[in-house]
């Protein structure tokens, strides 16, 4: 074979291998699973499972997000938390939503706080009317308490805000876990007593880079300082799952859908 027929095939090659890749960097769900250790938290709390779902834009991993639910299924979580932008405002699909909310309610129970997205649809009751029949908690500025034993924990779902000004978080003598759609906040989370933090929105930053991490996120800028994974910074915790759809960019680089378990521990 001469040199001119395996060039084209050579490039027709990897540019196939590229699309297979880019394909399935766009819909296999990967489990990232996290076990964290946290000063305060309960003994009764040990061991204490929770999966993140955010940022899934109205997505669908296999019909009825059968793929996604079956990921959820499997780890056995003792919560799960919905950390905004589960339905999309410029494609939306309330249903979709909705359906994908009440089988995780039937998992295990299961607490949504708003996106910005959440913030722009025309129609934003229905979807909470919709969670709610659901089985879902919707919390708006508000707290829950989780229960184990004896002992408990403060859980609060801070409300986007593109809602409007957000208030400050509840004192508590409690160990608190904040739902909170936006990372670029971490500091004044933990500066109103947050020991937890589950927050989304920075898409992992889109692309990621080798040895650089995620390229853009929004409020953010480029190559953002919360974009994926943990962090560990004034006195708290945060987790930014890279979360699962997409939106304005419809395209992940090297940067999978996620979902996060994290089981927490006592120190």
């Amino acid at each position: 074979m001469s040199r001119k027929m395996i060039r084209p095939l050579f490039l027709s090659a990897a540019g196939a291998a590229l699309v297979l890749w880019l394909f399935w960097g766009n819909r296999a769900v990967t489990v990232s699973d996290y076990s964290v250790a946290l000063p305060g938290l309960p003994a009764g709390f040990d061991g204490f499972r929770i999966a993140q779902v955010s940022d899934l834009h109205n997505e669908e991993f296999g019909p009825g997000n059968a793929r996604l639910l079956e990921k959820l299924q499997a780890v056995a979580p003792d919560l799960i938390v919905l950390t905004g932008d589960l339905a999309d405002s410029r494609h939306t699909d309330l249903d979709v939503a909705v359906s994908f909310a009440r089988a995780a309610a039937a998992i295990a129970p299961t607490y949504f706080v708003t996106g910005n997205h959440e913030a722009r649809l025309a129609d934003y009751a229905s979807l909470q009317d919709g969670l709610r029949s659901a089985g879902v908690t919707v919390l708006e500025n508000q707290a829950a308490t989780l229960t184990r034993g004896t002992d408990r924990v403060t859980l609060y779902g801070l409300q986007d805000p593109a809602f409007g000004p957000a208030p400050t978080l509840p004192e508590t003598e409690e160990f608190l876990i904040l739902l909170a759609h936006r990372p670029e906040y971490f500091e004044r989370y933990a500066a109103q007593g947050a020991d937890l933090v589950f927050s989304g929105h920075a898409h992992g930053g889109q692309a990621r880079l080798p040895f650089l991490g995620g390229l853009v996120a929004p409020g953010q800028g480029f190559f953002p300082k919360y974009d994926a994974g943990i962090y560990e910074e004034y006195g708290a915790m945060m987790v930014v799952s890279r979360g699962l759809g997409n939106s304005i960019i419809p395209l992940r680089v090297n940067n999978p859908p996620e979902l996060v378990i994290l089981t927490l521990h006592t120190t």
